[in-house]
């Protein structure tokens, strides 16, 4: 009797066991098809490697300056007797703008001047004293001398009330007053700034090696932050004729239209240079560049291959697509868009997107709403 117990005890025990293994068994198994069944394709936005026609430009950045454009400052202290313009007005040239206590100089002005009508008076006299011989050559000459002393004095005393006012130099638009009515100033008070804003120069400096590509007239297309969509249009008026000797650059000015007043001297532009015809470039979209230490590369998509070497195909019998790493020597970027200039095709496909995700020889899967050529080369409305 208690064989056939230990015997029923053996017999769960071997099947419990059986049950466990091939539990285990069944588990390992669910994992390894896990592992080895292939991975679905990643989903990824291509571009088409286009071959178009590329304007020639030379990128440079400058500084927007005025036509023509002071800082109106005093060359003699004195009181602010009045202020004959408004911030941001526009003025005509020659007209007043300030005017300082002058009363002093008006009262010397005076006397200078009667003291010089009676030296002309004395000196008319002697003229015909002198013919008659009533008085001497040496008492005629000191009247010439009185008189020219006492005009000297009214010359002095007008230009001394000359700069006790101060009139527009040119015709432009005056900034913001920096002074008020009874303030004392000393000389060099900067009293606004007056700039001339019909036209704008845009100085720019460019590398020596790039003088032969440049002359007078050439167009250059002119973009500033504060205007981004738009696209202003000047032509190089002057090409200094030194290099400077630290950068090896020159300086070179373009001259810009302003009627509107849009642009300000001082601006912050981005500048390109048009270089003769257009030549035929392949290009990309930025995003498909994937730049590195090593070099640039970008993800082709190209049919994924057997072992054998020839195209697989899925089930339905459609060709299968894998990506193909490439390095690639980039050129000119502009508007999104980058010039290639080796190691690609046109009419290859590449990704845009997801590049994180993909290595070389991963299987990929293009979307079909994000297949498309590169896009046109944005250019933004010419002013």
């Amino acid at each position: 009797m208690l064989r056939r117990r230990m015997l029923i005890m053996l017999g769960v025990v071997v099947i419990v066991v059986l049950a466990l293994g091939g539990y285990k068994a069944l588990s390992i198994y669910k994992q390894i098809q896990q592992f080895t069944a292939p991975k679905p394709p990643i989903n990824v936005a291509v571009a088409v490697v286009e071959e178009r026609p590329w304007q020639n430009r030379l990128p440079a950045i400058g500084t927007l300056k005025a036509l023509q454009g002071v800082d109106l400052a005093l060359e003699i202290s004195g009181t602010v007797k009045a202020l004959q313009f408004e911030s941001g007005q526009k003025v005509k040239v020659g007209q007043p703008l300030v005017q300082l206590d002058s009363d002093v100089e008006k009262g010397l002005l005076g006397t200078a001047e009667a003291d010089l009508g009676l030296a002309q008076l004395d000196f008319a006299r002697g003229s015909k004293l002198v013919g008659d011989g009533s008085i001497s050559r040496g008492d005629f000459d000191k009247l010439a001398a009185t008189q020219k002393k006492a005009a000297a004095s009214v010359a002095q005393l007008n230009a001394s009330l000359a700069k006790k006012r101060i009139l527009a130099p040119f015709s432009g638009t005056i900034g913001i007053r920096q002074v008020d009515v009874g303030d004392y100033l000393a000389s060099g008070t900067v009293i606004a700034t007056l700039q001339d804003l019909t036209s704008l120069y845009a100085d720019f400096f460019v590398p020596e090696q790039v003088l032969p590509k440049l002359a007078l007239g050439q167009q250059v297309q002119v973009s500033v932050t504060a205007y981004p969509d738009a696209v202003f249009i000047a032509s190089i008026s002057a090409i200094n004729p030194k290099v400077e000797d630290a950068t090896r650059n020159v300086l070179v000015r373009a001259t810009l239209p302003n009627p509107d007043g849009t642009l300000l001297p001082g601006m912050f532009a981005n500048l390109q240079v048009i270089l003769g015809q257009d030549t035929q470039q392949r290009v990309v979209p930025e995003s498909t560049i994937t730049y590195t230490l090593y070099g640039n590369s970008v993800y082709v998509v190209v049919p994924k291959k057997t072992t054998d070497g020839q195209p697989e195909k899925n089930d339905k019998g459609e060709p299968q697509l894998a990506v193909e790493r490439r390095f690639v020597t980039t050129g000119e970027r502009r508007g999104g868009l980058v010039i290639i200039s080796k190691g690609l095709k046109a009419g290859e496909q590449v990704v845009t997107g997801g590049q994180l995700k993909l290595d070389n020889g991963t299987h990929v899967a293009i979307s079909a709403d994000q297949a498309a050529p590169a896009e046109q080369n944005s250019q933004p409305k010419v002013d």
